[in-house]
């Protein structure tokens, strides 16, 4: 065989074996998708996103703040979802405790209504 054909055989395995592979971990990926409440949790602890762990306690959270409310019970506490939503996007008309600083994360745009629906269906699993 020619060197220039053994080259091209080369080339074809290493095209087919990279296309195999590319399919193997995209189905990998896919079979990892998270739940709406698992994308809520990333959200709620990243410290650059939801940051909701800067004042809050929450079950899983590392180094939580301690300066509002514990999130638990968030089912019996808010049992209408829309109130919960409303609350952290800043509604008007949502009253907030009068010293509470809670950013209103969807009116300040530092989340998308989208985010804030995914970290109310964590909540809820607290």
């Amino acid at each position: 065989m020619a060197k220039s054909q053994w080259m091209h055989n080369i080339a074809r395995i290493m095209m087919v074996t990279t296309v195999i592979l590319s399919a193997t971990v995209a189905t990998a990926a896919e079979e990892k998708k998270l739940s709406t409440a698992e994308e809520g949790k990333k959200i709620a602890f990243d410290r650059a996103k939801g940051n909701c762990l800067a004042c809050h306690m929450m079950a899983d959270g590392v180094s939580p703040g301690e300066i509002a409310p514990p999130l638990m019970a968030m089912q019996a506490r808010y049992p209408d979802k829309q109130k919960l939503f409303d609350k952290i996007w800043g509604k008007p008309g949502v009253e907030l405790m009068p010293e509470s600083q809670m950013l209103p994360f969807g009116k300040n745009k530092a989340l998308t209504d989208e985010e804030i629906s995914k970290v109310v269906e964590f909540l809820y699993t607290l």
